[in-house]
């Protein structure tokens, strides 16, 4: 059985089993979150968003349209994804941009993630660093922009 904070707002009828979505937090309909994941307070998960298994998003994540997190990934306060690289008020793109975290990637707090990305399986992307190329498989990134500062 899933936990859905009174004080939270969940359109989305796909949330997995032993999932906790806490107070204040959005997922809109026809988001998909897989079971065992802990979506923290004040995040917001949009429609067209797939969050894998044992995943965690902690406060004030906002993941937009296209996002597709895999398994076992950490999503630290305040990381900040992005589905559009050139935005304007009132003109939306045909399409947006996905992102894609593969599995047991973790993103540092305040990171922020460019558009049309993918940040690999096992990688680190280090707390405040600005995501603009993808991230291979178990590197670690810091930085602004974001470089490889070792891999596992």
């Amino acid at each position: 059985m899933s936990f859905i904070h009174p004080l939270s707002d969940v359109a989305a009828a796909d949330i997995g089993e032993g999932t906790r979505v806490w107070q204040y937090a959005v997922v809109l309909k026809n988001a998909r979150i897989g079971k065992d994941c802990n979506i923290c307070s004040h995040t917001l998960i949009e429609g067209d968003v797939i969050v894998g298994d044992r995943v965690t998003v902690k406060s004030g994540v906002f993941i937009w349209d296209g996002t597709r997190v895999e398994d076992d990934v950490f999503i630290g306060p305040n990381a900040t994804f992005t589905n559009d690289m050139y935005p304007r008020s009132k003109h939306y793109p045909e399409q947006f941009s996905s992102i894609i975290v593969r599995k047991g990637a973790s993103i540092g707090a305040n990171a922020t993630i460019l558009p049309g990305l993918e940040i690999g399986e096992g990688a680190m992307v280090g707390a405040g660093a600005v995501v603009t190329q993808n991230v291979p498989a178990h590197a670690v990134v810091v930085g602004n922009p974001a470089r490889i500062i070792t891999r596992n």
